[in-house]
């Protein structure tokens, strides 16, 4: 029931807004079909497959505006919510910041729906986890993971002629391993919109050599050092920074992007010339919706060029505000790799340093200059001559991504990791600051 075609979910939001009487009404149709299975201790723990559909109706007279949300969608029930939003939005006061709705838009078709990930079967989770349990098991670990698979639609339709309809499909996948000793930890996720770009079986390879080899760790001094960040380990720090290119934060002076005197930093070189950053909803290897929640259409847009900030985020009000276009803040970051190849090709190119598989428990320090501390966990390696020589004790470190991007040694080929593609990355001075027990 959940996944409903374009002509099921127009005719059900039509029939919603033939009941409105206020100004303006909005619907909102989504469902979603997800699977799951989960495991821990070298066993499964849960399993399941959730069928869910939701309908919200926003109606406004002027800027008062109610919202009412359902599950239910016979005729009785569109009607009876669209009249209770109604109800609301009498009661409300005035939204200072409401934007009435979009009229009619022209979207690019969305390439973010695969019929391979749709037709995930449980047995397939099943395998999933089993080969996983099987992986830790021939190398005497303890392994813990969760896979989900989803297939969603998305839709609005409006009373001044919008209508926008997505379908898409993903699977997420994580699994830690553990040394029964205690001291060896690996992690490793993947991610893919396509079945067969979706690889859960490397990612449990992987996860038990980052734990076999991180065994028995060495204490090494905090400060700063040349690192190798896996794409696992920067993302976190990256996705933090791509969050912060709103631009009226940046215009109110309460981001990294705000130019003193007032405005923003557009126009202006903040990294290194070789870091080049964008969205695209129609990447191949990281597709997503072509349109916004606000109606507003979702295109190719290229936040930093060779180090210079080209574009931020403006929602409708800012854009208003500003008499700019609206720029709807993307599903996903891009960032533009170099020639250094894999982590493996710049481990054998580093002559010292420090091989950082994740970061975690990442947390602002200082907003204006996207200061950030956390920790690394799950294999961190210390690197002479080309080679990894022995595991290390895991670092607190306070480090800004905008630093990092003006310190790079070399970048490889982007990955895609947490809905983002990112290459592995050399950097210079990586400041830890102290020594963390956590494996």
């Amino acid at each position: 029931m959940a996944i409903l075609s374009k002509d099921e979910a127009r005719r059900i939001m039509e029939q919603a807004l033939s009941f409105s009487k206020a100004d303006d009404c909005e619907v909102n149709l989504d469902g979603s079909i997800e699977g799951n299975i989960r495991y821990a201790r070298n066993e499964v723990s849960t399993s399941g497959v959730t069928d869910e559909i939701t309908l919200v109706v926003q109606s406004n007279f002027g800027k008062k505006v109610g919202v009412v949300t359902t599950n239910e969608l016979t005729a009785e029930a569109l009607e009876r919510v669209v009249r209770q939003s109604e109800e609301l939005a009498q009661l409300s006061p005035e939204s200072p910041e409401f934007m009435p709705p979009l009229g009619e838009q022209e979207y690019q078709d969305s390439r973010a729906f695969y019929k391979s990930m749709a037709s995930v079967q449980p047995s397939y989770r099943t395998n999933v986890a089993g080969t996983s349990i099987n992986e830790a098991k021939k190398n005497d670990l303890t392994a813990a993971g969760f896979l989900e698979d989803y297939s969603y639609f998305s839709s609005m339709m409006n009373s001044r002629g919008l209508f926008a309809y997505h379908t898409e499909t993903g699977a997420d996948f994580t699994v830690t391993m553990r040394s029964k000793d205690g001291t060896g930890s690996g992690w490793a996720k993947c991610d893919a919109n396509d079945l067969e770009k979706f690889d859960p079986v490397n990612a449990s390879v992987v996860a038990a050599k980052k734990a076999v080899l991180s065994m028995e760790p060495k204490a090494i001094e905090p400060g700063k050092y040349t690192v190798i960040l896996e794409p696992a380990a920067s993302v976190g720090l990256l996705q933090n920074m791509f969050y912060n290119f709103s631009a009226r934060t940046a215009d109110e002076g309460r981001s990294f992007l705000a130019k003193e005197g007032g405005g923003n930093k557009i126009g202006e070189q903040i990294v290194d010339d070789r870091v080049t950053i964008f969205s695209d909803p129609l990447h191949p290897d990281l597709p997503g919706m072509t349109w916004a929640r606000d109606g507003v259409p979702k295109k190719k847009m290229v936040m930093i060029e060779k180090g210079v900030v080209k574009n931020m985020f403006y929602d409708r009000y800012w854009a208003d505000q500003k008499g700019v276009d609206p720029v709807p803040f993307p599903d996903g970051a891009i960032m533009v790799g170099g020639d250094a190849g894999t982590t493996a090709d710049m481990i054998k190119n580093t002559k010292k340093g420090v091989l950082v598989s994740r970061t975690w428990y990442i947390r602002s320090v200082d907003p204006q200059t996207l200061l950030y501390t956390g920790l690394t966990r799950d294999g961190t390696f210390y690197i002479e001559d080309g080679k990894i020589q022995y595991p290390v004790k895991n670092f607190r470190f306070n480090e800004s991504p905008i630093i990092m991007l003006n310190n790079l040694e070399a970048l490889g080929t982007p990955v895609r990791i947490d809905g983002s593609l990112i290459p592995p990355m050399k950097v210079r001075d990586f400041t830890f600051t102290s020594l963390s027990d956590a494996i």
